[in-house]
């Protein structure tokens, strides 16, 4: 191990670090994580903080969870790889498979294709989404609608169904017939519509017209987040999701939950989708799948679905399809384990209970800081801040000063995160009553602190 000087001296010069421009990386070098323990992380200077991040939404059960460690370690002195393109398996794969049909069998959802991550999982559902078209002799449903302000990954599909100029703009032109309706985000909208339920029927009513626009028989599949995560946290009225489901099946469109966040807990509901009371057509999974100890993905496809493909006698549901990592052994030992924990700590629970702590905390901080335009969140442990210069006028908040707040929380003892003018918290699903006013604390320390910047 290099020594701390070397580290610092080399941070970001030989990397280049995801959503980050190089050149600031390398101005304002990154904090460097070296140690992690429960819900804290600790930087090369010792210092500790709560990890109000979550990894990236990811660590649910924390950085200490044993029982996912060693059946890494285990798995990798029994199998380290072996691939499951067609002719080969293993057995931690077939297992998992099962275990998460049980998991998943409220949503409706029966078979699991593996993947490397969440990216990977959205390009996967939207593959066979046009695949399942095609076998059933709708060739011409290629197109896919999505919502603006809505993340799914990085990959060339998922950047070309987001909803965020930031991860488009630089990469287009991108997949064409991708197409987006406004979000149920009621502090910014074209509608001026701040009632949620009503908010939701006018996003609706621009799906059903959207639909009839673009010609229903062409359109594949609508892909949404339960909740939006990285646009901003922005929770939609409870008819919402319900309403895009039958909007969907009305035209026969496709509805595929991107829940690479919202599985496994994190919603205070054990699927993003269940929270709402919709039975998607496809899923996509990864992230808390592991708890982020091992890059691994899956999607869980309905019955009706996996019909079409299985009963298919022509040839055309062969699926060309899939990733070197596709069914790693060592992450279906990961997932197994930590699907076992996940369900014998209740973490859905705890995820409530703490978010809506949270919650409550946050909005009192709006009470008390201008810097707050608007709090997010009530469902679990996602929340969100949008700071703003001006509360009247929905300035969006600078760049210097909202680094100022995450920089002095985190001096104050959380690691929160900044994405555009939000503040962003997806802790552990595990976090303490504790954990949760220590953010609050340190989340408080920064918007005072910011407040006296000139």
């Amino acid at each position: 191990m290099k020594d701390s000087n070397f580290l610092k001296e080399h941070n970001a010069k030989s990397i280049w670090h995801p959503m980050a421009h190089p050149a600031d990386s390398q101005a304002n070098p990154p904090t460097i994580v070296t140690r992690a323990q429960g819900v804290r992380i600790t930087d090369l200077d010792g210092h500790e903080t709560v990890d109000a991040v979550g990894g990236l939404w990811n660590v649910n059960l924390g950085f200490s969870c044993q029982p996912v460690k060693d059946a890494i370690a285990g798995q990798l002195d029994t199998l380290p790889y072996y691939s499951t393109f067609r002719g080969t398996s293993n057995d931690q794969v077939i297992q998992l498979a099962e275990e998460l049909r049980r998991f998943f069998a409220p949503d409706g959802l029966t078979r699991a294709f593996f993947t490397s991550g969440g990216s990977d999982s959205v390009e996967t559902a939207l593959r066979l989404a046009r695949q399942y078209h095609k076998i059933r002799g709708e060739a011409g449903r290629t197109k896919f609608l999505s919502l603006k302000k809505g993340y799914h990954g990085t990959h060339m599909g998922g950047a070309s169904v987001n909803g965020n100029a930031n991860f488009r703009t630089q990469y287009e032109p991108l997949l064409p017939g991708c197409h987006h309706i406004p979000a149920p985000y009621t502090y910014r909208n074209p509608f001026n519509e701040s009632d949620p339920a009503r908010l939701a029927q006018l996003c609706l009513q621009a799906l059903e017209d959207e639909i009839a626009f673009q010609g229903s028989g062409t359109i594949a599949a609508f892909i949404m987040e339960p909740i939006l995560g990285a646009g901003g946290v922005i929770p939609p009225h409870e008819s919402f999701m319900p309403g895009v489901r039958d909007i969907c099946t009305k035209h026969g469109i496709l509805l595929i939950a991107d829940e690479v966040i919202t599985a496994f807990g994190r919603t205070g509901s054990w699927s993003g989708s269940r929270h709402w009371g919709v039975q998607p057509d496809l899923m996509a999974t990864a992230k808390a799948i592991t708890n982020g100890y091992f890059p691994f993905g899956a999607v869980m496809i309905t019955g009706s679905v996996a019909e079409v493909f299985e009963n298919d006698r022509t040839g055309a549901a062969a699926i060309g399809h899939g990733y070197t990592y596709s069914g790693h052994p060592v992450g279906a030992a990961a997932a197994l384990a930590c699907l076992a924990e996940t369900e014998k700590l209740n973490v859905p629970e705890n995820a409530a209970t703490r978010g809506t702590q949270l919650h409550r905390g946050l909005l009192d901080l709006r009470d008390k800081h201008s810097l707050i335009g608007d709090v997010r969140g009530g469902h679990g442990l996602m929340c969100a801040l949008e700071l703003v210069s001006d509360r009247e006028s929905k300035t969006p908040i600078d760049k210097a000063t909202i680094a100022t707040v995450q920089e002095v929380a985190y001096q104050s003892g959380a690691m929160v995160r900044v994405s555009g003018p939000n503040i962003i918290l997806s802790p552990p699903l595990i976090l303490t009553e504790e954990d949760a006013d220590v953010i609050l604390g340190a989340l408080d320390d920064g918007l005072t602190a910011a407040a006296r910047c000139p």
